[in-house]
């Protein structure tokens, strides 16, 4: 799916705003254990967010890569926004960023996602976030995941997904490596039950 659909939501599909949890059987290494946000749904396709895999790269090295800011103005931002994540958001242009954000921020760009969330790919936003005009809650990804149509309902029938309601709080958590087993506990199922079921008819 483009990603130029999200912006033509007249057709809303059943996973638009749920989370994607792979099973232990998922082949595609690309989502082992991930978490997915899925931001649009249709039957042109579906694209979200991987949202439980830390990128190997800093918001403040961001910042120096796109030379917004001198390097004295980035040391003087607050720590909590130098520490804004930077995620894997999947495989489909890996270089492209994107930010996931709550809904109190707006910009010609913003498109919304939900109720609450809303997605910006633009630098307005990482120049809002600096000066402190940004939304309250945001993630920053590299990349994105897409499926053609069809695609990602034949995975969830094939037992490649869980799918579930996502939460603000899971999606915008700072603790990364924990969301994995929330995402699952959100369903009542520890991830112990489903290795001992996985590969059972």
């Amino acid at each position: 799916m483009a990603l130029s659909t999200l912006r033509d939501k007249r057709e809303r599909g059943f996973l638009d705003g749920q989370l994607l949890i792979a099973m232990p059987g998922m082949q595609d290494g690309n989502f082992a254990r991930s978490v997915v946000y899925v931001c649009a749904h249709s039957a042109a396709g579906a694209m979200g967010f991987i949202i439980n895999r830390p990128q190997q790269i800093t918001f403040t090295e961001v910042l120096q890569h796109l030379k917004l800011f001198d390097q004295a103005d980035i040391i003087m931002l607050p720590g909590q926004t130098r520490e804004l994540p930077i995620l894997s958001g999947g495989p489909v242009e890996s270089g492209r960023g994107f930010v996931l954000h709550s809904d109190d921020f707006r910009s010609d760009s913003s498109i919304p996602v939900s109720d609450d969330i809303s997605l910006t790919a633009t630098l307005d936003i990482i120049r809002a976030i600096c000066d402190g005009r940004g939304p309250v809650r945001a993630t920053m990804m590299l990349g994105y995941a897409g499926w053609g149509p069809g695609q990602l309902e034949l995975e969830i029938s094939s037992n490649g997904w869980l799918n579930c309601p996502a939460s603000e709080e899971l999606i915008f958590d700072r603790d990364i490596d924990g969301k994995y087993d929330r995402a699952l506990a959100s369903m009542g199922i520890s991830p112990e039950m489903l290795s001992s079921e996985a590969g059972h008819a």
